[in-house]
């Protein structure tokens, strides 16, 4: 025998932290997510559990057994298939009357305006390494007066920063400008986590190749970024409780128990960030020398 479904049943549960009124706001609310690997995957899932029903989501890639440690989508049954797709799919599997609109070329200026046309909330969910897609992402969001979060899973751990409208925008704050690569990754990784909670754990260095694009990564930090991600949602959603904004950031570490509440004035431009970026540039540049001669 088939149980149909209804949205007030399936998201019952949720009364108590919201109001029913307040659980139907949310049904009507959409938020766009670039990226569907570690904590775009897990995003999307938490925000349809939330009972969020109005989606757009955009990545160009294909699920690999690569993914295994850390994307919610990726199985052996779904090796090969396009990652929007499949989380498409699981996400209706919750709600079957969800709204999901597919952006199958990932984010790019020809389709920016497109994938943030009616929506209420933007949550970044690209590769640390595109930093095109996501500079030019957040600067579209500031020109709409779009709300956007970010949640980056470090360690076992996960730092947000969030860019409310009319208050420091993502280019204010980590002032990338036409900068090369490698400067983006290095003040990325300083303003998205200036507290460092998750270094004193890395127990193999060399994981972590900036050049040659790559890093460890865990599930649980996924999980972690949603579960913060999801609130913050419901608080800008909702217009209630209060929603920290950039220069302001967060960052919990779970391995360590941790917690740190961040303010940085001026974002990269504060002194205790340029000198973390200039000590950060100065080992990075050491250990490509370093690579070149043992080349």
């Amino acid at each position: 025998m088939t149980n149909p479904f209804r949205y007030e049943q399936a998201f019952s549960r949720n009364i108590g932290w919201v109001t029913p009124a307040e659980q139907q706001a949310l049904r009507g609310k959409r938020v766009a997510i670039a990226g569907g690997g570690g904590v775009g995957g897990v995003h999307l899932l938490t925000l349809a559990r939330l009972g969020v029903a109005k989606f757009h989501i955009a990545d160009f890639d294909t699920f690999d057994i690569v993914n295994f440690n850390r994307q919610v989508g990726a199985m052996m049954s779904t090796v090969g298939q396009p990652k929007a797709e499949v989380l498409a799919r699981m996400a209706k599997d919750i709600n079957p009357e969800i709204d999901v609109k597919i952006f199958p070329d990932g984010v790019n200026q020809g389709n920016l305006d497109q994938f943030l046309d009616g929506v209420d909330l933007y949550v970044d969910a690209l590769d640390f390494f595109a930093f095109d897609a996501r500079q030019q992402t957040f600067a579209a969001c500031a020109r709409l007066g779009i709300p956007a979060t970010t949640a980056a899973p470090l360690g076992m751990g996960a730092a947000l920063l969030n860019f409310m409208p009319g208050q420091m925008t993502f280019e204010e704050y980590f002032q990338w400008g036409d900068l090369p690569e490698l400067d983006k990754a290095i003040r990325f990784v300083v303003g998205l986590a200036p507290a460092g909670l998750h270094r004193p754990y890395l127990v193999v260095p060399d994981a972590v190749n900036f050049a040659e694009r790559r890093g460890p990564s865990t599930f649980m930090a996924c999980q972690l970024c949603a579960g913060i991600v999801a609130t913050e949602a419901l608080k800008i959603l909702l217009g209630r409780g209060k929603v920290l904004a950039a220069p302001h950031g967060m960052q919990f570490d779970a391995y360590r128990n941790k917690l740190a509440h961040t303010w940085r004035p001026g974002g990269n431009g504060n002194p205790f960030h340029r000198l973390m970026i200039a000590v950060a540039k100065r080992q990075m540049t050491r250990e490509l020398a370093g690579k070149a001669v043992q080349a």
